[in-house]
């Protein structure tokens, strides 16, 4: 049976890789914050909604709550945050909720939720870290991401920002690889990271946060991808990719206001774009059909 919306994909994948990576990475997660996490994010969310009034008491209340989004934040949180005491993950977790309800431009909120929530925890808290390299370098896990993300990426059409960010983070490893002198194993060994993916198909591509063209999503997303090379190069930054959204995250109402388009919709962005992709297969279909009678035709002629 398929589930009506693709956050429940979202929440279910999210779900999976906590399990995953319990199982086979032998985390030290404790379960304890993975329940702080998600009890403060819904909390924080209900709160919000009433004291700031977005939540009706209509026929969608489920929609106005938005607890879907809410608990695909706590997920992501858990994965990617660690944490020494339950209150910094509490912390994290209020201000990445938070921050979507405080920090708008007309009704878009222009941070990334989990990516604030990770960037407030290491500046206020002393006990918050994050691992780049938990997830190892193990290809599997790499075809388990790219699985999962393309379907949700399908669903909702922002293959172009996780495209234009690996492509343009990849090329200037490699053009670095190639200037340096050094051997391929080593370019390979930069790009095979399971956090770097996770990052490219479920952070920077949330539909909500990024720039609503396609042109300002290509070119923020290769903006992101400059900023990332140069602070893990230069500044030798771990959290490099964290940092890069969060400083280039205002840039979006920048880019909206010069590139204007649509902001996509949760309960009509998907059904749109699906929309498109049965309506380019049938252009392809009526065009293969037409390619089949033409040999006829001319013969009758």
């Amino acid at each position: 049976m398929l589930l009506k919306d693709i956050r429940d994909y979202q929440i279910l994948f999210l779900g999976l890789f906590l399990v995953l990576g319990i199982g086979t990475r032998d985390w030290t997660l404790r379960p304890e914050l993975i329940a702080v996490a998600i009890a403060t994010s819904l909390s924080t969310q209900l709160v919000l909604s009433l004291v700031l009034g977005r939540w009706s008491f209509g026929n969608n209340k489920a929609q106005s709550l938005n607890l879907r989004s809410a608990l695909i934040t706590s997920l992501g949180l858990s994965l990617l945050l660690r944490a020494d005491h339950w209150t910094t993950m509490a912390i994290a977790v209020a201000s990445a909720i938070a921050s979507k309800f405080i920090l708008r431009v007309g009704d878009k909120h222009f941070f990334n939720p989990g990516n604030f929530g990770i960037i407030c925890a290491l500046i206020f808290t002393s006990d918050a870290w994050v691992s780049p390299g938990q997830w190892g370098e193990e290809w599997w896990y790499g075809l388990v991401f790219a699985g999962t993300g393309g379907m949700v990426l399908q669903r909702i059409g922002r293959w172009d920002t996780t495209a234009a960010f690996l492509g343009a983070y990849s090329l200037l490893e490699a053009i670095r690889n190639f200037w340096l002198g050094w051997t391929w194993d080593v370019y390979w060994h930069r790009l095979m990271s399971g956090s770097l993916l996770l990052f490219a198909l479920f952070m920077i591509t949330d539909p909500r946060s990024i720039p609503n063209s396609r042109i300002g999503r290509v070119i923020w997303a290769i903006c992101i991808a400059g900023l990332t090379f140069i602070l893990r190069n230069y500044f030798f930054v771990s959290t490099a990719v964290f940092w890069a959204l969060f400083i280039l995250a205002p840039s979006t109402i920048l880019i909206d206001f010069l590139w204007s388009a649509p902001r996509f919709s949760w309960q009509t962005g998907e059904k749109e774009n699906l929309a498109l992709a049965s309506q380019s297969l049938e252009d392809d279909e009526n065009s293969y059909n037409s390619s089949l009678l033409t040999p006829n035709s001319q013969l009758l002629t």
